[in-house]
């Protein structure tokens, strides 16, 4: 670790000062503040547009990049050659060196930032959070020898198969066969997946899933046998609860050796849905009647994002309580805001949001802080873009977002499916396909079955394949009967099919659900209104006789 240039007391009076030869101190507040507030952040990485917004308010957009760009100026006039040591600064993002940082002072000393007089909202709204949560407060006295937090994502591994019967050259299938399966888990943003590697010690002993849990620290594992005669293989899987040992169920897949070695074994996929479901399944029925502080980590997150994809309004504000509940948690987790951010946009997309502008916003507000926190998770770069999509009909800004996600994980599932949903409305209906096809296929997880096949929706009515776009709207709708935009693209392909009494039918359907919905409100907002796709789906909503 090199040497320290610059000390921080956070606690009482701040104080921002050279240390160890570096004569200089910061009076400012705000020079103060920015000081603060990049010292608690992972890494000690602000985007611009953050501190701007935090420390200059959100008025005026060029005002606070001018004020920021000028506190920049007025610190490096003050720390002198020590300024280009302790800070990097790019046109994004803001950054301390926080190896060469010595914290002093510590909790108990004072209030955190005591006295500060900056008066911006975003600010005090940062500020206060911090000091409401005591554990965050000691955490950031300890900042640079913290161990990590533990995940707030169920973990999962999946032991290697044990060859039970078959020739002893075939005995690393099952090994083989654990690690494909962990891969193909890996592809959930809900999931979080210890690799089969780790676990291969616990074939060697007679450790139980205790002992997994602990050494591992996984909430769930795989586990079973293989069998294999004939040509054929038999995979017995056990999915085991690992703190109290219990199966939670049995399944066997059966199928050809060389169909298990194939790309996209259904097998192995049916496994991996199974797991999926039941680890939602069971994060949603474990929330009802408990209090948020009675439930566990690995629950809020992924029974959060369960209930609002049921689009129920009841379910869908116990959402909002758990992911709040999650970020209360885990405030440095760039996947629980960007997640909240998914929350908003589905607000106002589904006509729940009682101020639209305001919704926005907070939408927006949530994925810049996600990525403050990591400006290279792709989740959170995928869900900014479907907010500059979806809410700011801003396409440019959407697809830039969903190709630097894709250009960090090419595995990222709902980048591909948002960027298909872009290229449709583009009318770029060929293209869609291939990206709704790529997501369907990379995407693990069940429970978001049905999103994943309305969005592919939209992509086969684009390209003109009205068949495909009904099957899938039919069995979307099935699934979850409660999701509008389904319901939109089921009407289209039935007009289109010349199915029109159904469509009608589908249309009086929508109005039941929507009584606000006119084919008017759709074209003022939706992003493909100027292009032939949004053209088309308003020709077959008055068809089907939505109000004009």
């Amino acid at each position: 670790m090199g040497a320290k240039l610059l000390e921080i007391n956070l606690f009482g009076a701040c104080q921002v000062r050279g240390c160890d030869g570096q004569n200089f101190e910061l009076n400012g507040a705000k020079h103060k503040a920015l000081f603060a507030l990049l010292a608690t952040a992972p890494f000690g990485r602000r985007s611009r547009a953050f501190l701007q917004q935090t420390l200059w308010g959100t008025g005026c957009y060029d005002t606070g990049r001018q004020s920021l760009r000028r506190a920049l100026s007025d610190i490096k006039g003050r720390m002198g050659a020590a300024f280009a040591e302790l800070l990097a600064v790019t046109h994004s993002e803001v950054a301390l060196d926080l190896d060469k940082v010595r914290f002093i002072g510590q909790p108990g000393n004072g209030e955190f930032l005591e006295g500060f007089e900056i008066r911006e909202e975003q600010f005090l709204l940062w500020l206060n959070a911090i000091r409401a949560n005591p554990e965050q407060v000691q955490s950031l006295y300890s900042l640079r020898n913290q161990s990590p937090l533990a995940p707030i994502l169920p973990m999962i591994t999946t032991l290697p198969f044990r060859l039970v019967s078959g020739s002893p050259s075939q005995a690393l299938m099952g090994d083989w066969l654990a690690e494909q399966i962990c891969r193909s888990l890996s592809r959930s943003r809900l999931l979080g997946v210890i690799s089969h590697l780790s676990s291969r010690e616990f074939c060697r002993g007679t450790l139980g899933t205790s002992a997994l849990r602990d050494k591992l620290g996984v909430d769930y594992c795989l586990n079973g046998s293989l069998r294999v005669a004939d040509g054929r293989a038999v995979l017995d899987v056990d999915f085991i609860d690992a703190a109290s040992g219990r199966i939670l169920w049995s399944q066997t897949a059966n199928d050809r050796i060389d169909a298990f070695f194939a790309g996209d074994n259904t097998a192995i996929g049916n496994v991996v849905q199974a797991v999926g479901r039941s680890i939602a399944d069971e994060a949603i029925t474990h929330t009802h009647g408990r209090s948020l502080a009675a439930l566990k980590d690995h629950h809020l997150l992924v029974a959060a994002v369960g209930m609002m994809h049921q689009l129920s309004p009841r379910r869908f504000m116990r959402s909002r309580e758990l992911i709040e509940e999650a970020i209360r948690r885990r405030p440095h987790s760039a996947e629980a805001h960007a997640w909240f951010g998914e929350w908003y946009l589905l607000s106002v997309f589904n006509g729940w949001s009682a101020d639209i502008a305001d919704d926005t916003a907070k939408a927006r507000d949530c994925t810049a802080r996600a990525l403050d926190l990591d400006p290279e998770d792709p989740f959170a770069l995928t869900i900014d873009g479907a907010i500059a999509n979806n809410l700011m009909q801003r396409l440019d800004i959407a697809e830039h977002r969903f190709d630097q996600a894709i250009g960090i994980n090419p595995n990222e599932s709902m980048s591909w499916l948002l960027r298909g949903v872009l290229h449709a409305y583009a009318d770029r209906g060929d293209a869609a396909i291939d990206a709704v096809d790529r997501a369907r296929m990379l995407s693990p997880l069940d429970p978001l079955g049905y999103f994943y096949d309305s969005l592919a929706v939209t992509a086969y009515f684009s390209a003109g394949r009205y068949d495909r776009a009904l099957a899938l709207a039919d069995r979307s709708f099935a699934r979850n009967p409660n999701h509008v935009s389904t319901l939109r693209g089921r009407i289209c392909a039935l007009h289109y099919l010349g199915r029109r009494r159904e469509a009608r039918t589908a249309g009086a359907d929508l109005i039941r659900r929507r009584p606000d919905f006119t084919v008017r409100s759709f074209l003022r907002t939706h992003p493909a209104a100027q292009f032939r796709f949004g053209q088309s789906v308003a020709t077959a909503l008055r068809a089907a006789g939505v109000p004009d």
